[in-house]
Parts: C-alpha cells; structure tokens; sequence
C-alpha cells in the first residue's frame, strides 16, 4: 500500500489546499442541535412528551457547547472567536460592503451568533423546564416568555442562514459542506 492510501485509511485524508477547522463533536452539536430545535418546535403543542425530551437533549446539548467552547479544540474555544461589540459592528459593516476579512474559524458574527443563540436556547430552555414544575405550571407569563423566546431564536436561526449564504458567497467557499467535512479550504 502507498503513502497516500495509507494516509487516507488512517484518517490523515487531508486535502493540500484545505486545513481541518470544525472538529467531529462541534458537527455532532450543530446538527443534532439543528434536528432537535427543529423537531421541539414540530411537536410543542402536538407532542408534549417528545417535546420535552427534545428540550432536555438541548439542555445537554447546550451544557457540551459551553464546556467544548472552554476546553475543546482552537477553533471551538471561544476565546478563539467572541469578539466585543464594535469588532462585531465593523465586520458586519465590512460585509455589507462586501470587504469583510474571510476568518478559518468563526467570523466575529458568527462568533456573536453562537453566544446569542446559546443564551436564547438557555432561556427557552430554562422557561420550559419551568413550566414542568408545580410552582410555575400555567403562569402566563412563563409560557409567554418561552414563546417570545423560541420566536426571537427562529428570527437568530433566519440571520444565521443569511450570515452563511453572504459569508459563502462572498469568500467563495460553501460554509455548509464546511459544517459536513470539518474543512475548510486555507
């Protein structure tokens, strides 16, 4: 057997002109996070039960993402990608203009998406184990705040699909196949 063939059994399959960005554990997180947020909204006042087994994947789901952002790989840390608030406003203008800096990793958006969405899947979360409990069962405004919070995360998921398609086609390059393969190219 070659080199190369060698290499490409055992993983190290790596192509020259692209350099391995997402780890497996941050794919599985987005996609099972993408199935489940997806699948919770499907069945929240049809389903109860799955429901709320699909609100607790998120919770442990959620709870992974905070420890993998504190002691993952670099491009999972989030020191690697949050960014303060005027960075964030200058690469959003910049990429209104079409003259952002392409980023390997997250991009100071996407940096300031994964913290918004982490918080708001908090709250939705938060609120719904609330509304379980005997203190909190049927008060209005639990469950208004549930609802509020689950219709502002389908507003962050739109911006976020709209950030993915701008970023792609400005830089060239498909930001989703790069969520499939973990590569991106260098």
């Amino acid at each position: 057997m070659d080199a190369a063939t060698e290499a490409t059994r055992s993983g190290r399959d790596q192509r020259p002109d692209e350099v391995r960005v997402w780890d497996p554990l941050v794919r599985l997180f987005h996609w099972s996070l993408v199935a489940c947020f997806a699948f919770a909204y499907l069945t929240g006042d049809e389903w109860k039960s799955a429901h709320e087994t699909a609100g607790y994947v998120i919770v442990g789901l959620v709870a992974f993402r905070i420890l993998w952002g504190l002691v993952g790989p670099h491009h999972a840390r989030f020191t690697n990608f949050v960014r303060g608030p005027a960075t964030v406003i200058g690469f959003l203008r910049d990429s209104v203009r079409m003259k952002a800096p392409r980023h390997i990793g997250h991009n100071p958006a996407g940096g300031a998406m994964v913290i918004a969405l982490l918080v708001m899947l908090a709250i939705i979360t938060g609120t719904g184990i609330m509304m379980t409990t005997d203190r909190f069962w049927g008060i209005e405004w639990v469950e208004e705040a549930h609802e509020l919070a689950v219709n502002l995360t389908l507003g962050l998921v739109l911006l976020h699909v709209a950030g993915v398609v701008l970023a792609s086609f400005e830089h060239g390059e498909n930001l989703v196949r790069a969520m499939v393969t973990g590569r991106k190219r260098r």
